[in-house]
């Protein structure tokens, strides 16, 4: 049995945002942190619906919560949302704080292949299986039946794969900002070839297009018009102008599939990559999700 210690707790909204932290079987015994917010409809006889939210680069499980502008909304909707921590933390990897786009704050949210980093750096398995397990365990009035996901840069990559690879456990998916088409921009294929070992000479290596959206959504089989996407990009994003989010790869790979319909990328006027950016569009995305999680 995991403890999941009780860090602090905060009125906010309608509700209560509690930090917890747990030792982790996925990041090799590593302590780490998630915020968890709970609206006070909540209860165990009606367990509030579930929407994550993964942060990006160099940031942590305080970020979102604090600074996004999510949780009057998710209040009002009746909507849990859970925060996880962005990587590892003291994993002592060689290298893992030189560089702000690599080790520390940065995990990408997969499972490292790569000898020097699989012990710690399995950010996919943490969200997927471990955090859900954890949660349930301790009986918070949580409804894992209907659960959804999103993020902002790094954390909007997360939310996008994760999505496209297991849209049994999720209804809809929302970006702020994605690296769409990592496996082919500068973000994503510096942090796949520290962390995946690639057995293939493809270009991409096909374990890289594991965690690339793009890739993912081309090839999905789910029977077409159930999936569910929002991505929000501002035409200000210095990172929109250096070709790292791409979200024009991701409407392309919709359009292959034949389902355009399935992904809304909107373009917004003037804004830029940070959380004021987030946070004008944050109660949208909220509702967005809502309409699926309480269908």
């Amino acid at each position: 049995m995991v403890e999941l210690k009780k860090e602090s707790s905060n009125r906010v909204s309608t509700g209560t945002l509690t930090k917890y932290s747990f030792a982790s079987g996925s990041l090799g015994g590593l302590t780490t942190q998630l915020n968890v917010f709970l609206p006070s409809t909540a209860s165990s006889s009606s367990p509030a619906p579930i929407l994550f939210y993964l942060a990006g680069l160099t940031c942590n499980e305080d970020t979102g919560a604090q600074k996004g502008g999510f949780l009057n909304t998710a209040g009002k909707e009746g909507i849990a949302m859970i925060f996880p921590d962005t990587s590892p933390r003291g994993a002592g990897v060689e290298g893992e704080d030189d560089d702000w786009q690599l080790g520390t704050g940065a995990g990408f949210y997969l499972n490292a292949t790569a000898d020097k980093w699989k012990k710690h750096y399995n950010m996919y398995d943490l969200i997927i299986k471990e955090i859900p397990a954890v949660l349930k365990e301790a009986g918070l009035a949580l409804d894992w039946s209907k659960v959804s996901i999103m993020g902002h840069s790094m954390g909007g990559h997360g939310a996008l794969s994760l999505y496209l690879k297991n849209t049994g456990i999720f209804k809809s998916a929302s970006a702020f900002a994605p690296a769409c088409n990592p496996s082919r921009t500068p973000w994503g294929t510096n942090a796949f070839t520290h962390y995946l070992e690639a057995r293939t000479r493809s270009s991409p290596p096909s374990e890289w297009l594991e965690y690339d959206s793009t890739h993912l959504l081309a090839a999905s089989t789910a029977p077409k018009g159930s999936l569910h996407l929002l991505v929000d990009v501002g035409t200000e994003d210095k990172f929109y102008k250096e070709k790292q989010l791409e979200p024009e790869s991701l409407k392309q790979a919709a359009k292959e599939r034949g389902s355009d319909e399935e992904l809304e990328v909107r373009m917004q006027d003037g804004f830029d990559h940070s959380y004021y950016f987030i946070s004008t569009f944050a109660p949208e995305h909220v509702e967005y999700h809502a309409k699926y999680l309480k269908a």
